[in-house]
């Protein structure tokens, strides 16, 4: 099979078990405070787990894209040094949200892996949980017992919490898990050596595959575990993994997920790939980080100086430093991987195909870019090294290797590679004194303490109701603490409620809730996951009494005409400058509107005037409003709307 073959077959089974398809969600989080990027497939699934939403489907399957580079999950440096760790990868998953668990899970992952992709028996071996004393939890005995029959007790390994506890982030659902290793030595090596004693010891060759989840369990902030509602199956296979395994390769770059496009960077450098560590690992960063950049973009999310933007140009800056060094580039080159990455990917992940031509524009801009800053980090590297030598020195100081980092992004590897080529070495100790200090003087900024939820009652979902109405008698459902530098602020959850939460760039509703006597001011409203969460400076008295909410119309008012004139200024541009302008951003509040596109080149004053002459003469049409809501997204599209949407259906547009 071929990796395509491979992942349509993953799909094909477990709808053969009932099983929805479910499109992957964005690469890039935007309704979740705990995750910058989507790192396992679960995400999209969260508030189903949580008990916040009820799924339409009890079973689904899909193949997620997920980005590990910060946070628990950081797999980052591994990247290309090894065969097996990646940046992007894809996530195949199949869950049940109260439906079956551990017993179907188990059974259909062994069917799939050993009578439909044929892997052998005898290199399979499984974990299970053995149990954690800090947690109050035992071993699985009952995963225990069901893989027993299947694979024998001397396949099974008990293991830690670290290995076969899965949780998400530090707080969340979570719950055992078993996974499933396979043994891919030389026979000679398994005859030689038990594969049993090599799983989870990072072994190149005994690698996990599939990691069958059971969630049990809310991991609360004081780090106490709560039952969930309801138990759910989560698993993950990672698809490049699999397809290593079932191509009988001994790196997943081996595979042709990966090596067309290291057949592309062989010919444009003329340097063969397995002859040499350093420009195989420069290779193997390159064609796992293109991965990351593109599909991060089509997303939505641009290179940037700040959080996930910062990631991506870090990402993006990586690969294009291997290539300098190791391979010569020293024009941009990542950029002419677009087209291999559409015909690959756009099957499964159209959005890449769709917008081939954008993320091509704008990788080859932040190289070039990049490339520019290379060559003046180079010339300052020079300047501060002649000083050095008159001085009779061989250590660069570690305030300016930072500053060389941190003004003008040069990576501290890279200066560190050219120090010793010339015969110096950098002091990496007063480089990471400055880099700690930097780093807690923007953790003490930003430094938050979240408590955990005090249910109200009966918990349920939050569900909005300011489409028709400003007002609305509700009652609190849960409220929590939230602890930062200066004050304490309190966030609320609303059984119902009017209030707008911040969403697709416009700022959330502000007003007030009143509770028998008590006035209290809602701040801001956002979203965290499906919940619609109400900033306000203080908690009832009473938070059973019945609440009345209401919002500041007035300052709706205002945000909804520049919402209005967001949408306005999208299809000027359009006209204007072409169809490949697509919103990438925007701020929407009461004063003032900001819409962030990308296009090939500054707009002119012609340009700008003609836009400013389009959205004024379709503000004094004055069109009469027409609302749809709940419409499926292919009769949406038919009525001439253009979607920039995550799910399947139009929730609302007018």
């Amino acid at each position: 099979m071929n990796a395509q073959e491979i992942r349509d077959t993953f799909i094909r089974f477990f709808e053969s078990k009932g099983h929805a398809y479910v499109p992957s969600s964005p690469i890039v989080v935007k309704n979740d405070p705990t995750l910058m990027f989507t790192n396992a497939g679960m995400n999209q699934f969260k508030d189903y787990f949580l008990g916040n939403d009820q799924a339409a489907q009890t079973r689904v399957a899909n193949s997620q894209k997920c980005l590990r580079v910060s946070g628990k999950h950081n797999d980052l440096e591994e990247v290309g040094v090894d065969t097996y760790h990646h940046t992007m990868f894809e996530m195949l998953g199949n869950w049940s949200f109260g439906d079956y668990f551990k017993k179907e899970a188990i059974t259909w992952a062994w069917e799939l892996l050993t009578e439909v992709y044929k892997l052998p028996k005898e290199q399979l071996y499984v974990s299970v949980f053995g149990g954690d004393a800090q947690d109050k939890l035992d071993r699985d005995m009952e995963a225990f017992g069901l893989w027993e029959p299947i694979v024998g007790a001397d396949r099974i390994i008990f293991g830690s919490k670290k290995d076969n506890f899965w949780e998400m982030g530090d707080t969340g659902p979570c719950g055992p898990c078993s996974e499933i290793h396979i043994d891919l030595r030389p026979a000679e090596e398994r005859a030689a050596v038990s594969g049993y004693d090599l799983v989870n010891a990072d072994h190149p060759q005994v690698i996990e595959i599939w990691n069958l989840v059971f969630m049990q369990f809310n991991r609360l902030a004081d780090g106490s575990l709560k039952e969930l509602p309801a138990k759910h199956v989560d698993t993950g296979m990672g698809f490049e993994r699999l397809v290593r395994a079932i191509q009988n390769k001994s790196s997943n770059y081996d595979t042709d997920v990966f090596m067309p496009f290291i057949a592309h960077l062989e010919k444009r450098s003329g340097i063969a790939y397995g002859k040499e560590e350093k420009t195989d690992i420069a290779m193997r960063v390159i064609v796992d980080h293109i991965r990351a950049i593109a599909f991060t973009i089509a997303d939505g999310q641009l290179p940037s100086n700040n959080k996930a933007g910062y990631v991506i140009r870090r990402i993006l800056r990586r690969a294009v430093r291997y290539g300098y060094t190791f391979l010569q580039f020293d024009q941009p080159f990542l950029h002419e991987l677009m087209p291999l990455l559409a015909q690959n990917f756009g099957k499964i992940f159209p959005e890449v195909a769709a917008q081939e031509a954008f993320i091509t524009k704008v990788i080859q801009e932040e190289e070039a870019a990049f490339l520019r800053t290379l060559e003046n980090g180079l010339r300052l590297l020079e300047t501060l090294t002649t000083k050095l030598q008159a001085e009779d020195s061989r250590i660069l100081p570690g305030a300016q290797v930072f500053e060389l980092y941190d003004t003008f992004g040069f990576p501290v590897d890279l200066t560190s590679l050219i120090a010793r080529e010339q015969g110096f070495s950098i002091d990496e100790a007063g480089f990471q004194q400055a880099m700690d200090v930097q780093k807690n003087r923007s953790r003490a900024a930003a430094e938050q303490e979240t408590g955990d939820w005090v249910v109200v009652g009966q918990e349920s979902s939050s569900t909005f109701v300011g489409y028709d109405h400003s007002t609305r008698e509700t009652v609190l459902t849960k409220y929590r603490t939230v602890k930062e530098k200066k004050h304490t602020r309190y966030q609320v959850v609303l059984a119902e409620t009017p209030f707008y939460a911040e969403s697709g760039g416009q700022v959330g509703d502000t007003g007030w809730l009143t509770v028998g006597t008590e006035r209290i001011h809602v701040l801001d409203t956002k979203k965290e996951n499906d919940l619609i969460v109400h900033f306000v400076d203080k908690v009832p008295g009473d938070p059973s009494q019945p609440v009345y909410a209401e919002v500041d119309t007035a300052r709706r008012q205002l945000i909804t005409y520049n919402h209005t004139a967001t949408h306005l200024l999208q299809a000027a541009l359009r006209q204007v400058l072409g169809e490949h302008i697509q919103q990438k951003g925007s701020l929407v509040n009461e004063r003032l509107l900001r819409f962030d596109f990308a296009h090939f080149s500054k707009l002119t004053e012609e340009e700008l005037q003609q836009v400013e002459g389009l959205v004024n003469a379709k503000i004094r049409e004055n069109i009469v409003l027409e609302e749809y809501r709940a419409m499926p997204i292919e009769e949406a599209k038919a009525m001439g709307l253009r979607p920039f949407l995550e799910k399947n259906m139009v929730t609302r547009f007018v």
